[in-house]
């Protein structure tokens, strides 16, 4: 696109490399300019801009309760970031991971249930047997309900989106069904949620976090390996690049479509595990579990805004995670209205969206020429021979 304001010749342009640095600018300017928007807000409310932000990072990033909070909700959301992240290399939309992560949940506890976990929180099990099993019922649950999709969009070429979506939906209300009114894991109390797991069947933490923690962040290099140097990677970039040419190549669309999809769920399954069978503080399914299914769509803009790259999303992930507790945290604070934390996190979500699109473009700024008066015309009747003397 191109324009020309007051002799300067500006030009927006594609470019043609999008370097690692451009994305971080925009990262940190979409950041800021969020910062600078969200600021009126708070000044509508009589609160002081600088107060409320320098709250939200001492309780997220420097609080010995907020810090652990921080590093959970942000493995959640990475762990959800790279169920979005294999299938969209396959040119595919994983929107399912809240179905896929309730569906890790229910095997998770399933396993804990059928080994008598429900009797009490000091009954004593074979936690080196059980937790064991609990995490791969999980990841098998969640893959082979991931899966489904998968399938359809491969052998029937069924919208993964509207399939996923629907999915979420089941699997929400099998989970109420589980936990409700007189549910096979309704918790003693009979308050609407899961039973809580025994001590014994807690995943060990190290240095104050979940086992959980150190996974995600191996993974994120493990991922990376595995897409671009592999030979399954490079099935899968190509069969996301061009679906026909991988078919000419004998790439499998089903088995591919089915492939990255159980290889999503997965991921969301641990995502699942880590939350509600690791955390300190939860150990159960909660009632308002329905809120960490939304919770999981912060994954989907952390793949988006880390361009598919699983060692990027980290950083990001890092600040959906901390800005999530420390607002509301701020909210209660400060006490402001209900609902400012959100919108702190809309804008921050929106912003980062839309300056990671711009970052895609450069503008160039050219001054023109200057362009020579075209010669007025002569009068009728006036000589056209110029004087000798010119």
């Amino acid at each position: 696109m191109r324009a020309v304001i007051g002799g300067y010749l500006i030009r927006i342009e594609r470019r043609a490399d999008l370097r690692w640095w451009h994305t971080t600018l925009a990262s940190v300017l979409a950041i800021v300019f969020s910062l600078f928007l969200v600021g009126f807000a708070f000044l509508r409310v009589g609160a002081d801009p600088l107060e409320v932000y320098s709250e939200i990072v001492r309780y997220a990033f420097l609080s010995e309760f907020g810090l652990p909070q921080t590093i959970n909700r942000a493995t959640f959301v990475l762990l959800a970031a790279f169920a979005l992240i294999v299938p969209l290399r396959a040119g595919l939309w994983n929107i399912g991971m809240p179905g896929q992560i309730y569906a890790a949940t229910l095997a998770a506890f399933g396993v804990a249930y059928a080994f008598g976990a429900k009797r009490s929180v000091n009954v004593q099990l074979p936690g080196e047997l059980i937790i064991p099993l609990m995490l791969l019922a999980a990841l098998a649950a969640s893959a082979v309900y991931a899966a489904i999709a998968g399938f359809l969009r491969g052998r029937f070429q069924v919208n993964e989106i509207v399939t996923t979506m629907m999915l979420n939906w089941a699997m929400l209300w099998i989970v109420a069904h589980m936990i409700r009114e007189g549910g096979p894991f309704m918790g003693r109390t009979a308050e609407g949620e899961g039973f809580t797991l025994p001590t014994s069947l807690r995943l060990p933490q190290i240095l104050g976090v979940p086992l959980t923690v150190y996974i995600a962040v191996a993974l994120a290099v493990v991922l990376t390996w595995f897409l671009a140097k592999t030979t399954l990677g490079y099935r899968i970039r190509t069969y996301g690049e061009s679906p026909r040419a991988a078919e000419y190549a004998g790439i499998n669309a089903t088995r591919i479509s089915t492939l990255v999809f159980a290889l999503g769920g997965l991921l969301a399954g641990l995502a699942g595990y880590h939350y509600f069978a690791a955390v300190p503080g939860v150990f159960k399914i909660p009632k308002n579990y329905a809120d960490f299914g939304d919770f999981s769509f912060y994954g989907l803009i952390t793949g988006l805004i880390a361009r598919n790259n699983p060692i990027a999303a980290i950083p990001v992930a890092v600040l959906f995670g901390g800005v999530s507790g420390g607002a509301r945290f701020m909210q209660g604070k400060l006490r402001l209205a209900f609902g400012i934390d959100y919108a702190l996190l809309g804008v921050l979500m929106i912003m980062m969206v839309a300056f990671q699109a711009l970052a895609h473009y450069s503008v160039r700024v050219e001054r023109q020429a200057a362009v020579p008066r075209p010669q007025l015309e002569l009068e009728r009747g006036e000589s056209r021979v110029e004087s000798p003397r010119h």
